[in-house]
């Protein structure tokens, strides 16, 4: 990807991809002290205009991160919002985008702590077209790697040294021959994808890992909650699964913020339902992506348009 053009947001201004540099011995770099979000753009061809989702909901779990790690960030989450706003029309995007807002211990030497090391912040948008392939159904398999536990480092926050997790859950799968990873908790239930909230459908309940399985608590697992809820009339029930229960389940289908809605086919080599994707999940699905679209006005506060908003401030 050619990032020389991007226009980026660091250290209190704007400026080239290129022109914002960090340090070999930086600290977020050694030791992973640091935390991001991913934000979503969707360009809307009808409208000429670029969505964001649910930006608000990332700054503030972005604000939620950094108090963990004893940083603060360097604005307030409306400032954040309208910076990003801003970046954004500063790229001219009319595609899908991805926006990553970061902050990090700036400090360039060597020593592991928290206390006494500097921030920093930046903000990074870039094009972006989908992170899993949703129109086919996911083959996924039960990882040999656990999902870190709050006694190791706290789940809830997107701390990057965390996210070693990650990699090593999503690479043992794909070169095995499947697509995607389902984690486990240290004590054996169902914790979440390797990127990605995970839910059930069992006789018409939808059930999803509580905040105790070490999951991350997912803006998008939030909507989709929501959504069930409110559109379908369904129980949401969250509580711990055991790893049997995916071979008993009608239906199970990832969320995401750069997975979006994606349904599950097989789990270790056992079909989900008939391998198709379910009623339910093919609802949710239709529903978000009508949402993130734009056309679906009682969800128009979930969006923030890029250019209506330059139009409405000129």
């Amino acid at each position: 990807m050619d990032l020389s053009s991007v226009t980026v947001y660091a250290e209190g201004r704007f400026c080239r991809y290129e022109d914002a540099k960090v340090g070999l011995l930086t600290h977020g770099l050694q030791y992973g002290t640091g935390c991001f979000e991913g934000i979503r753009g969707y360009w809307l061809p009808e409208e000429r205009e670029l969505a964001l989702l649910l930006v608000r909901d990332h700054y503030e779990r972005l604000m939620t991160s950094a108090k963990i790690l004893t940083m603060s960030l360097p604005k307030s989450v409306d400032e954040l919002c309208d910076i990003t706003t801003d970046l954004c029309l500063r790229n001219h995007y009319q595609a899908d985008i991805y926006i990553r807002p970061f902050a990090y211990k700036s400090a360039e030497d060597v020593g592991v702590r928290l206390h006494g090391v500097p921030d920093a912040f930046a903000i990074v948008p870039i094009p972006f077209t989908r992170y899993l392939d949703t129109s086919e159904g996911l083959h996924v398999c039960v990882s040999s790697w656990r999902r870190s536990g709050d006694t190791i480092a706290p789940p809830r926050a997107k701390i990057s040294g965390l996210y070693v997790n990650s990699p090593l859950a999503k690479t043992e799968p794909v070169i095995n021959g499947f697509d995607e990873a389902i984690l486990l908790s240290h004590d054996g239930h169902v914790a979440e994808g390797s990127a990605e909230n995970i839910f059930l459908v069992r006789r018409n309940v939808l059930y999803t890992p509580d905040p105790s399985q070490n999951v991350l608590e997912g803006v998008t697992w939030r909507a989709i909650k929501e959504l069930a809820q409110r559109e379908l009339g369904l129980d949401v029930v969250e509580r711990s699964i055991d790893r049997g229960e995916l071979y008993s389940a009608e239906e199970i289908f990832f969320t995401g913020t750069a997975a979006g809605l994606a349904y599950v086919a097989s789990v270790d080599r056992r079909a989900v339902g008939d391998g198709t994707v379910g009623p339910i999940t093919a609802r949710l699905r239709d529903l978000y992506d009508r949402i993130v679209s734009g056309r679906d006005p009682r969800y128009e506060s979930w969006l923030t348009r890029v250019y209506a908003s330059a139009r409405v401030s000129a």
